[in-house]
């Protein structure tokens, strides 16, 4: 095999680009290794151009594979590779959202990048599936705007340092508080991913700022590539626009583009046009492409929306460069079965978020991973949100992306297990949408958690900004961006957190990069307009509902001694199994300790009173109210109490004085105060009923037995006073039992 590496340091690890002839069949391929992590990208590009379309048709494939854990997954009956997991979709995505903007967007040739992960090490394959994108797609003949590099920016508490590719293990410590995928070519960025807890907009900004320096240092490395063994790029021209096509569209359209485009509030509005703009051309320029006519009109809207913000100040539905469209907030009142609801209402953009809380079983079990979700947001985009008609049913990456997104912004303001021990699920269904649906969404799922009882941190709230740039210098930052302006702006920016700081950015451009300077003035923006949105919802709900909803299953909480984990369980579940039928509750143990109760009614109270009865670690001077299980004249009384425990009650320990026959005080079957004497190191109890209720003999009756004069029967026996045993004759002391089950 044919070989040549190159390798450069970040983050203190040597990053390995190796390129061999193993894919040979491809326009460009590289093995790129960093941490033990290794991941293979190719690139190829099919030869004819596909016609009628008017994007640019690039696929990006982000392959798992199972013998990258060194382990056998995958099911008992499937052991091999199926449909790609969400965090490998997610991955992916980050990829596609990192180089598309730098394709000329006039290539109409299928373009396919494909990231094979061979082998999990000690950090994520994202990050290093960027730079191995690039890198094969820049060293082959394919034209690139590239390289484009990447990095994850991490960052502890009470630390003004940043972590630079931080290992997963660096990244589960609890203080662990912002997590930063940065992808920038040429000290622009052009792409971000961010998880934090609460950090401010100056954090997020020194971030980039600090991101530079080492995308700079990777640029430069793959760069240095390029040069050394880079492919000529083929040469695409691009065609033109027929003189014809400009003509009528110039008579027919432009003209009164803007009148038709700016009046008012309307996703729809671009595309009806673009829609009749079509027809137009079939019936009068039958022999021209329409999907090259289309394109046209894009450029022709987009070249309008940039003139008229950076020029005019103005915006199609009217408001000005930092006003929000019309808030709306509602939680609950769909219906009393839902566990909780919010609905959210950002000028066009409508959704309602349902929560659903169940016990820990309910949890999702990641494949390849021993890690389980006790949170998940789901997000469902309809044809119908959009105004058009379409297949149901399924997801796409667009969906499971943006339920991520509102998943990773809510995260910081949930509850630990110890306080909630719930497993939510919160799913957000786009209803009306006009920009930023997966903002609207963390704020519709907000109020659903409130609604719903669930103990939030804080309110999250989650705004889209857009831009309009014609240079660093010219330039217009957009608040709350709808239809057209998402569509034809150059930047997508979606900011959400509470009033204390920032949980999560997400970040596409449709340019080569932004500046770090007003990607900072955006940051500044969106808390002012998140705040705005914040009060919206604390005005309908300030606070998380005092109760669940009663529909919702009760969790009740027990800690128990790790060791006493079996008795519990039981010989092959018996013991368990038993008081889940008893009861109807799920009751899952920890290794820990914790026993966790899921059940609906009284039946989890139930379980958790047999459960610390079965396990309480009882100690002398506990009183109880037990039952007279067996009678022994001459010696005492087996009393039960709590939950299957039992102990003896000498006769020396039924009343304050001498009494002649334990049957004169005591009968089977009655009930009777006691309180815990003794607790040998076998778990023997010893009890008293005088030591519990001095007087309890005496409201009998009972009389003192005559001095001298022992028990009746006894006949020269002698006794073990307060020992709670005895000999003589061919009696056997009693033992009392504390395990029966």
């Amino acid at each position: 095999m044919q070989s040549k590496e190159y390798s450069v340091e970040i983050g203190g690890k040597p990053l390995v680009a190796q390129f061999t002839d193993l894919a040979d069949q491809t326009n460009g391929s590289v093995i790129v290794r960093y941490n033990d992590t290794v991941v293979l990208a190719t690139a190829v590009i099919g030869g004819d151009e596909r016609e009628g379309i008017d994007y640019l048709p690039l696929t990006v494939d982000y392959e798992e594979r199972f013998y990258a854990s060194g382990k056998i997954l995958g099911s008992r009956y499937v052991r091999r590779e199926g449909k790609p997991s969400n965090e490998g979709i997610l991955s992916g995505r980050v990829v596609d959202r990192t180089i598309r903007p730098l394709f000329d967007q006039h290539i109409r040739k299928e373009i396919q990048v494909v990231i094979t992960v061979l082998a999990l090490g000690e950090c994520e394959t994202d990050v290093l599936s960027v730079v191995a994108g690039s890198l094969a797609l820049a060293t082959s003949d394919i034209p690139f705007n590239g390289p484009v590099s990447a990095l994850r920016l991490g960052k502890k508490k009470e630390t003004t340092e940043f972590l630079i590719n931080p290992s997963n293990a660096e990244r589960e410590l609890p203080e662990y508080e912002m997590d930063m995928t940065v992808c920038g070519k040429d000290g622009n960025i052009n792409m971000i991913e961010l998880g934090g807890k609460e950090i401010n907009e100056e954090t997020a900004t020194k971030a980039l700022e600090t991101a530079k320096e080492e995308l700079e240092k990777l640029q430069n490395f793959q760069k240095m590539i390029v040069k050394e063994i880079g492919k000529k790029k083929l040469v695409i021209p691009a065609t033109g626009h027929s003189a014809v096509v400009k003509a009528l569209f110039e008579e027919e359209v432009g003209k009164t583009l803007k009148e038709k485009l700016y009046v008012g509030p309307g996703s729809k509005i671009g595309y009806e046009l673009e829609a009749e703009w079509g027809k137009l051309v079939e019936e009068k320029l039958p022999g021209e492409d329409v999907g090259k006519a289309k394109e046209y009109f894009h450029h022709q809207v987009n070249e309008l929306l940039h003139r008229e913000a950076i020029k005019n100040n103005s915006r199609p539905d009217g408001r000005g460069m930092d006003e929000l469209r019309n808030l709306s907030a509602k939680a609950g009142g769909i219906s009393p079965v839902l566990h909780g609801t919010g609905v959210f209402y950002r000028g066009g953009t409508h959704v309602l978020s349902v929560l659903t809380l169940g016990g820990p079983k309910d949890s999702q079990t990641i494949d390849g991973s021993e890690k389980e979700k006790t949170y998940m947001h789901h997000y469902n985009f309809p044809p119908y949100s959009g105004g058009e008609t379409g297949r149901m049913g399924g997801t796409n990456r667009r969906m499971i992306g943006h339920g991520a997104l509102a998943e990773k912004a809510l995260i910081p303001v949930l509850p630990t297990k110890d306080i909630f021990p719930y497993t939510i699920r919160v799913v957000s269904e786009s209803m009306a949408s006009n920009g930023s649906t997966s903002m609207a969404s963390v704020c519709g799922s907000t109020l659903a958690l409130m609604d719903g009882g669930v103990p939030i941190k804080a309110p999250v709230a989650g705004i889209a900004m857009g831009l309009m740039m014609e240079d660093e210098k010219t330039y217009k930052i957009l608040m709350d961006i709808q239809g057209p302006e998402d569509h034809h702006g150059d930047m997508d920016l979606k900011v959400a957190g509470t009033r204390e700081g920032i949980t999560a950015i997400q970040m596409d451009v449709k340019v080569d990069g932004i500046p770090v300077k007003i990607l900072a003035e955006s940051f500044v923006k969106a808390k002012t307009a998140r705040l705005q949105i914040l009060d919206v919802i604390e005005k309908e709900l300030n606070a998380p509902r005092a109760d669940i909803s009663e529909f919702a299953p009760k969790i009740l909480s027990v800690k128990i001694l790790p060791e006493q984990i079996g008795a519990v369980i039981g010989p092959g579940g018996k013991i368990i199994n038993k008081i889940r039928e008893a009861t109807g509750t799920e009751i899952d143990i920890d290794d820990d300790g914790t026993v966790f109760i899921t059940g609906k009614g009284i039946g989890a109270e139930k379980a958790k009173k047999f459960i610390e009865g079965m396990t309480h670690v009882y100690k002398p001077g506990e009183k109880y109210t037990g039952k007279v299980i067996k009678v022994l004249d001459d010696i005492g009384a087996v009393v039960q109490f709590g939950i299957n425990n039992e102990g003896l009650v000498h006769i020396s320990e039924l009343a304050p004085f001498r009494v002649n026959k334990v049957s004169d005080v005591v009968k089977e079957g009655e009930e009777v105060p006691v309180v815990i004497r003794e607790v040998d190191d076998r778990g023997k109890m010893k009890l008293s009923i005088k030591q519990a209720d001095s007087e309890f003999a005496a409201r009998k009756g009972i009389k003192p037995a005559a001095p001298g004069v022992g028990p009746s029967g006894s006949h020269g026996r002698t006794f073990g006073g307060d020992r709670g045993s005895f000999r003589g004759g061919h009696d056997r002391p009693y033992t009392p039992r504390t395990d029966r089950s």
